[in-house]
């Protein structure tokens, strides 16, 4: 089991004993493993553990006891290792003899780092660490040792970057030799021992004094400890009978405030990155469905989300990198990791309506029409890129295909390269148009059209956005519908336009979008809760049914957190309560079996067959968009909607909510420049202005 703490694009991932070891364990900032060796000794051998875990997202404790080597008698040291990650790491290891007896030993430190990038260490993650399919890692970098035995300073030179540097500092002199630091100690009765080590990172050289270091950790303790009490000062403060959904929801804050990005050359601001070890950077998709999740909780990280995205929106033809102009970005990447891949790739097909969905509601939560007037120019290129470059052959559908001889073969969320299947399991050749998309786009039409009417004053464009998309309506329905099964729409049209007639959940952001017809609804509601798509724990993202069915993988019969909130929106958007509400409760259910921490995915293994929900063996956690699935769960769930005609939060939800919900009060939740104040009791939701 893995211990995992970070602060924004910088983190740490080790064994329960603290030691940094494995093929996928180290300290990574930047995209580039800084430090991929910190093991502890105590006469050759490693420490036994007592205990261990986060304290914050930012900080972990590892208690210790002494191996049976080198004639230590059993128990006669406690050893503990407080580690800290802000813009560095820094290390206190404690040692106390417990004993009566004075103690000699000899405790070592072996320290390396390979300056692996941080997609080579992904590959070992998703291959499970198998060596014969995942690509080897570079060796462990030369050293340099200060004559004070006191620094040890590691640089790039084998891989020709040389001005990328770890620099390790101990707090007291130990004998060092390449790559290792050692200690001989005498201890007397109780009496105690310490030694810091502070990890310093840097992309461009710089060598740092230690009494510099010394007062930027502090500095940095102070900050981030700040940044996580103020953010949970702002965000609303939830009292639950329920105890799944409070627990779930303070897991979810925790969660989100540490995947915040912060700082960078990139101008990247307070936005949350995608996800816990391999994605902690801005991913357009993740990124603004993470923000449309969680407008609960206040609309800055979505504010921010637009702002930056708007930034780094394409402004020229690139097809290296799948670019065109108006099209929002897939993924930054940074360092060694932007060399070998793309600084900024634009592979995705959904990240640009989503983007103007997201300004929409925005918009709808705070009347803020100097944020839309002030992104009217980004969202005007977006508008663009669907109308010129997302309908690659003009027949009225948005589709995808790489340009780039590195990029995704798929580039929709499910964004595997073997999901896009026909029921009898055969792939999908591109261009393909997903039918997710497609909804997303009649929604961001209309939402669009209320802009140019209420903020752009432009009436010409308002009618011609709903003309389109109501004509994309129709054609959607006549193109993508598929009367066998009892019906449901095709997960997409491929390269000859013939429907990909797999039965998946994207079927449910069809609801949230609106672009399902009401004679269609009953339809789409019995196959996301029947048995073939609805596992117990939630719906799959494929049907049971359906030969390429399988329960553990990744997207084709797996259940992702975040798919099956979107689908509960769209049940209640539907008036659905009560199928909504089963998603709901089941949910919350599997996030207590996940420490209340849902992860990116879990297996889609039926509810009756097994007493947890089954991990996926290199799902993210925590990820952005399923620390999010929480809180817009209890959005729905208390059927919380702004009215924008009459600034005040209002509730759809139905006269009676369910007895096993409780009471629920939900105080400080931003909307329109006021507070508001929201109460569940007796199974009706009551909201006062604050």
């Amino acid at each position: 089991m893995a211990v995992t703490i970070l602060d924004g694009s910088t983190f740490c991932i080790s064994d329960d004993e603290g030691n940094i070891a494995g093929s996928t364990s180290g300290f990574f900032a930047s995209d580039t493993r800084f430090l991929s060796l910190l093991r502890l000794t105590i006469n050759g051998e490693p420490p036994l553990r007592l205990s261990s875990g986060r304290v914050e997202y930012f900080s972990a404790a590892f208690y210790l006891r002494n191996p049976l080597a080198g004639g230590l008698p059993q128990d006669a040291l406690t050893i503990a290792r407080h580690r800290f990650v802000g813009d560095n790491m820094q290390e206190t290891i404690v040692v106390e003899n417990e004993t009566m007896s004075p103690l000699s030993f000899e405790l070592a430190l072996d320290i390396g780092t390979d300056f692996a990038d941080i997609m080579s260490v992904k590959e070992h993650d998703f291959t499970l660490g198998n060596p014969t399919e995942a690509p080897p890692l570079p060796p462990l970098a030369d050293c340099r040792i200060d004559e004070g035995q006191r620094e040890l300073v590691f640089s790039d030179s084998g891989q020709g970057n040389e001005q990328t540097r770890t620099q390790v500092i101990l707090s007291k002199p130990g004998e060092c030799g390449r790559s290792r630091a050692c200690y001989r100690l005498e201890l007397a009765p109780r009496a105690r021992w310490d030694v810091q080590i502070d990890i310093v990172p840097s992309l461009e050289g710089e060598v740092t004094s230690p009494s510099l270091i010394e007062r930027h950790f502090g500095e940095e303790r102070q900050r981030v400890s700040d940044a996580l009490s103020a953010w949970k000062m702002s965000v609303p403060q939830l009292r639950a009978s329920w105890g799944q959904l409070h627990n779930a929801i303070d897991q979810s804050v925790s969660d989100l405030a540490a995947l915040r990005l912060r700082g960078g050359n990139t101008g990247i601001a307070r936005l949350p990155a995608a996800g816990m070890p391999w994605f902690m950077t801005v991913f357009g998709r993740d990124t603004l469905i993470t923000c449309l999740q969680t407008l609960l909780l206040g609309p800055e990280l979505a504010r921010s989300a637009l702002e930056v995205l708007g930034e780094l929106q394409a402004t020229g033809d690139d097809p290296s990198i799948d670019a065109e102009p108006g099209k929002i970005v897939h993924e930054i990447r940074h360092g060694k990791t932007a060399r070998r891949w793309f600084p900024a790739y634009y592979g995705t097909v959904d990240a640009t309506p989503l983007y103007l969905i997201l300004l929409s509601e925005v918009w709808r939560w705070t009347d803020d029409a100097a944020l839309v007037r002030s992104l009217k120019g980004p969202a005007m290129r977006a508008l663009n890129w669907v109308e010129q470059f997302g309908d690659l052959d003009g027949d009225g559908f948005i589709e995808y295909q790489k340009r780039s001889e590195r990029g995704l073969d798929n580039q929709s969320w499910k964004d595997s390269g073997d999901s896009q299947r026909f029921a009898d399991g055969r792939l999908a050749e591109t261009p393909i148009a997903p039918c997710e998309v497609q909804g997303y786009v009649y929604d961001a039409k209309l939402r669009c059209a209320e802009l140019a009417r209420a903020v752009w004053r432009d009436r010409e464009l308002a009618e011609k956005l709903e003309r389109e998309a109501a004509e994309l309506a129709l054609r959607f329905d006549e193109a993508f519908w598929i009367e066998e099964r009892g019906g449901y729409y095709a997960l997409g049209l491929d390269r000859d336009k013939r429907p990909i007639d797999s039965l998946c959940s994207n079927i449910g952001h069809l609801l949230w979008s609106g672009i399902v017809p009401p004679h269609r609804v009953d339809a789409l509601v019995d196959r996301l809760m029947g048995e073939d798509l609805w596992s117990g724990w939630g719906i799959r993202t494929m049907s049971a049914a359906d030969a390429a069915y399988n329960p553990l993988s990744y997207h084709n019969g797996s259940v992702w957190p975040h798919d099956n909130s979107l689908c509960a929106w769209g049940l209640a958007k539907y008036g659905r309560w009560p199928e909504a509400q089963r998603i709901i409760h089941r949910m919350l259910g599997a996030a207590e079996h996940f420490e209340y921490q849902l992860p990116e995915v879990f297996s889609g293994l039926l509810r009756t067959e097994t007493p947890f929900p089954i991990a996926y063996p290199t799902s993210a956690r925590p990820q952005a968009w399923a620390a999010a699935t929480p809180v817009l769960l209890l959005q729905v769930l208390l059927g919380l909607q702004p009215d924008l005609r009459r600034h005040v939060l209002t509730s759809s939800a139905p006269e009676a909510i369910p007895t096993w919900v409780g009471d629920v009060r939900l105080s400080g939740v931003h909307a329109f420049d006021r507070l508001w104040d929201i109460r569940l009791a007796g199974g009706h939701v009551t909201i006062e202005e604050l």
